[in-house]
């Protein structure tokens, strides 16, 4: 593998550290703000933590259009001015409205980089480490959380607002990804849908040096046939990559990650810790997250997407069953994060590891941000609703964190029903072969 494909994949995967950052940084400052606003949990849900969420699906749904118009890394360098300005404006926010809004621009900057970054990646990548190359982008938003759990503890108990510390720190990091954003190079294949043969051969020539570049664009040119530009995902040739982008981020979301990544140190407090060592063993699960995602990482283009999100669907249930019954018997003590460290394990070789990969194969050169904006929206309208939720469920006294839990659970069932029935294997293949084997399956 050429060392500039792996700098240009790992530099692109660093809005992926930004997301990971942002979307747990909140996590910390959780009570306070709720304490502070004296919010009650239906508007600290909707408003205070979930409007963030709300910025994703709104990132997730207009941002394939800058990444089809003005490129991908053009979008990218965006992205990391969304996440700066983001970070400044919640760290000086006085009022929940304010704070809101600047979570907001941060959520923006989130959902787009689920488009941007694994397109931009998968498309400089070559065939065979594809799938570990893209899946730094994963590596980098588990990262992401880490940091972001050790900043929350390390300033935690600084201040009277220390959660404006925890917040605005991101601005550093966001302002090196911009600074790192603007040496990429455009992506080829994007290059060639805009006509630009020269440069995109100048790229093609460093990616795969043992192979003619002439060779290459007719490779990925369709065989000199051009794309209709008036298609989209919707019509019915692309009806199976469609519905696989739409269950696998279905079943992201409806495992529960994402409410339990933002809800980590209540969920700990639920079950009985402390608030130190709450926000501690939130540091447990970052590190465990990154762990087990390294592994993900080594293993998708060995054992295959398939196969790794059999070992997650399989960890899902059994560890969420586990957490449903520490709650409905009381289990006291380190029960629930142990059971949680081991959800988290099989989120990160399985799902985390796979669904920004995955959804970056399946779809053709011309509607790859398309397609991407799909399943990226799938994804972020769940995770807007679902964290939202949260702190009604587990306060009311008809359901709890228990029922949560074992209902998630049950989702991971059907999940893995769709990854033995349904799911293609797509290591290996190139992204012009991925193209015929889904039209294949219309």
């Amino acid at each position: 593998m050429s060392k500039k494909i792996l700098l240009w994949s790992i530099t692109a995967a660093l809005a992926g550290f930004l997301f990971g950052f942002d979307v747990v940084v909140i996590s910390g400052a959780d009570k306070k703000l709720q304490e502070l606003w004296q919010s009650s949990d239906s508007f600290h849900g909707w408003v205070v933590m979930g409007m963030a969420l709300w910025g994703t699906v709104v990132g997730a749904i207009f941002g394939g259009k800058p990444t089809n118009i003005y490129g991908r890394k053009n979008t990218l360098i965006a992205i990391g001015v969304l996440f700066a300005f983001s970070a400044i404006g919640s760290a000086l926010a006085n009022d929940p409205y304010i704070f809101a809004l600047f979570r907001f621009i941060g959520g923006i900057g989130v959902g787009a980089s689920t488009i941007a970054a694994p397109a931009y990646i998968s498309e400089i990548s070559p065939a065979k480490e594809r799938g570990k190359l893209v899946a730094m982008y994963q590596f980098n938003i588990v990262f992401g959380i880490l940091i972001a759990f050790l900043s929350n503890y390390l300033l935690s108990g600084s201040g009277e607002n220390d959660w404006r510390w925890m917040l605005g720190v991101e601005a550093i990091p966001a302002v090196l990804y911009i600074l790192f954003a603007l040496k990429l190079p455009k992506s080829p294949r994007w290059l060639l849908s805009k006509n630009k043969i020269e440069e995109a051969k100048k790229v093609l020539a460093i990616i795969n040096p043992d192979i003619d570049v002439e060779q290459q664009l007719k490779s990925i040119d369709g065989r000199n046939k051009k794309p209709d530009t008036s298609e989209t995902i919707f019509i019915k040739k692309y009806r199976f990559p469609l519905v696989l982008a739409f269950l696998i981020a279905f079943f992201n979301q409806f495992s529960g990650i994402n409410a339990f990544l933002y809800y980590a140190p209540r969920i700990f407090e639920e079950a009985g810790l402390g608030e130190s060592t709450a926000l501690l063993s939130s540091v447990g699960i970052g590190v465990t997250n990154l762990i087990f995602t390294l592994l993900g990482v080594f293993l998708i283009d060995k054992l295959g997407r398939k196969t790794l999100m059999y070992f997650g669907s399989i960890g899902y249930i059994i560890s969420l069953s586990l957490v449903a019954m520490a709650f409905f018997l009381n289990w006291s003590g380190m029960a629930v994060p142990i059971f949680l460290f081991l959800f988290i394990a099989a989120h990160a070789v399985g799902q985390g590891a796979v669904i920004w990969v995955f959804i970056s194969e399946i779809f053709p050169n011309h509607l790859r941000a398309s397609g991407q904006s799909f399943g990226s929206t799938t994804h972020w309208v769940l995770a807007a609703l679902i964290p939202s939720l949260i702190p009604y469920l587990f306060s009311h006294p008809a359901i709890g964190a228990g029922v949560v839990f074992l209902f998630f659970a049950a989702m991971m069932v059907l999940q893995l029903l769709f990854v033995a029935f349904m799911m293609p294997e797509t290591k290996g293949k190139t992204l012009e072969e991925l193209e015929e084997l889904m039209l294949n399956k219309k």
